[in-house]
């Protein structure tokens, strides 16, 4: 049986949902969907992890996303979602490294990717050191907590879109989020000198 020849007009007209269908009697279109997502994915990885976990991280969700195409709803074109949420559960057993990880970026405040901490987590970061106070309040974070804030943050995730990806109710999502948003922001200004008087500027 000779491998499929992929066409890349056609795989350009495929949302997610058909490239996963295609897949399943040509198991070759599948790298279509690696060719759309990967980079995000490790992006995401990346920065919980630090990029030398991300890559196996990325590796890890492809071949579980492959081996689960089967059972994927493909009444949802985009598979973003469901990818992340295989990452955050594959990220979750490395949950000492990330907390260990974010504690090295709270010491050295050297981001793993070259932009700056996304500024959907809180109002734009641009100091090194709010970025080490940053890591240092989201490795003190539940996981559940973290997981919500980061995908919504750094994986550009609706509200719905990761209550798919982690297998929750919408309402979670936001209590989760707000929890964490505060949490954060209650962490920052107990760090910060400016702030910490009473929570006015010196």
């Amino acid at each position: 049986m000779t491998a499929a020849v992929i066409d890349p007009e056609r795989a350009q007209e495929l949302d997610d949902a058909g490239l996963i269908g295609l897949s399943l009697d040509e198991p070759e279109w599948f790298s279509v969907l690696f060719d759309r997502h990967g980079h995000r994915i490790h992006e995401y990885a990346a920065r919980r992890l630090g990029a030398q976990a991300a890559e196996d991280i990325v590796a890890e969700t492809f071949f579980a996303a492959f081996r689960r195409r089967h059972s994927y709803d493909r009444t949802r074109p985009l598979a973003r979602p469901w990818l992340y949420g295989i990452a955050t559960n594959l990220i979750a057993r490395h949950r000492r490294t990330e907390e260990r990880y974010y504690r090295v970026l709270q010491r050295t405040g050297e981001d793993p990717l070259a932009e700056p901490l996304d500024d959907a987590v809180l109002e734009r970061v641009t100091a090194q050191q709010k970025e080490k106070l940053l890591a240092g309040a989201l490795g003190r974070l539940s996981r559940g907590d973290r997981d919500v804030l980061l995908l919504i943050a750094w994986g550009d995730l609706t509200y719905e879109e990761v209550a798919d990806a982690l297998g929750l109710r919408v309402g979670t999502v936001r209590s989760r989020l707000h929890r964490a948003r505060r949490k954060v922001r209650t962490a920052l200004a107990e760090a910060d000198p400016m702030t910490r008087k009473d929570g006015e500027q010196r």
